[in-house]
């Protein structure tokens, strides 16, 4: 695995043994989490697909720069982390988003088209309100615990797994993730909630794959419908998976739908 840095913007790259496919991949994390989350399973295996797989950083986020003031930080300025990351890459690269990943990845199709977008999980284009509305009414503890880990306060390890797992995940494992996950900026969840929404109609329009969980609490099949109508494609959903779709034990049945979907379309 090799890091680089731009100006302390961590990306994390695994390549192939042999000469990569013209398309590289860059994976954006979710919020409270950071580019680790495609280290252990997708990074390797997209690479021994023969594709150079990146994953970013964004400011605040692992060990990027910014984590001092965390909290001012934007959606738009994870879009411009998102530009700087690009820029260092061989090509143009398909973006595979997680949640909040997502919703940068829409953001950028604002102002750029890129080769394709896969959306995992996907914060929708209609914002977090609705996703918290859910919970409010249906897990309010988990949401009051999301919100103490928005604020850097400790949490139950079982709210870790309740709201990232619906298949077993043992108890050392569940630890090591505990203690990567960190606080998230404030500004960019009120982004994505309301201040800052994508506009589809003036998104360039890509090849996109829309995927989602049968047992996410954050965002749920009913949101992800949402984000796939609204680019004119179909949501797929993976049965008996948590939102946490590329750590769960069965993460191969996704990497290999989207790697299927990317040589679908030539990539």
């Amino acid at each position: 695995m090799n890091k680089s840095r731009s100006d302390t913007l961590e990306i994390l790259a695994r390549l192939p043994e042999a000469a990569p496919r013209p398309t590289p991949l860059l994976f954006i994390h979710g919020a409270y989490a950071a580019a680790w989350c495609w280290e252990e399973h997708f990074l390797p295996f997209f690479a021994e697909q023969g594709y150079a797989s990146f994953a970013v950083s964004l400011s605040g986020h692992g060990g990027s720069r910014g984590r001092e003031h965390l909290d001012t930080l934007s959606l738009g300025d994870y879009v411009r982390d998102l530009e700087e990351a690009m820029a260092l890459l061989p090509g143009a690269p398909v973006l595979i988003g997680h949640s909040m990943g997502g919703m940068v990845a829409q953001k950028y199709l604002e102002k750029a088209p890129v080769p394709g977008v896969v959306l995992m999980a996907s914060v929708p284009p209609q914002g977090l309100w609705g996703a918290a509305l859910g919970l409010a009414f249906h897990k309010p503890r988990l949401l009051r615990d999301l919100n103490r880990v928005l604020g850097g306060r400790h949490v139950a390890l079982d709210t870790l797994r309740e709201a990232m797992f619906a298949q077993p995940v043992g108890v050392d494992r569940l630890t090591r993730y505990y203690r990567r996950m960190q606080p998230e900026s404030h500004r960019a969840i009120w982004d994505m909630t309301l201040f800052d929404l994508p506009a589809p109609h003036r998104m360039r329009r890509v090849p996109m794959l829309v995927l989602g969980a049968e047992h996410d609490s954050l965002i749920p099949p009913s949101q992800v419908v949402l984000t796939a109508g609204a680019y004119g494609t179909r949501a797929e959903i993976f049965p008996g998976m948590g939102h946490g779709m590329m750590l769960e034990r069965d993460w191969q049945s996704v990497a290999e739908r989207i790697l299927a979907w990317l040589r679908e379309n030539g990539f």
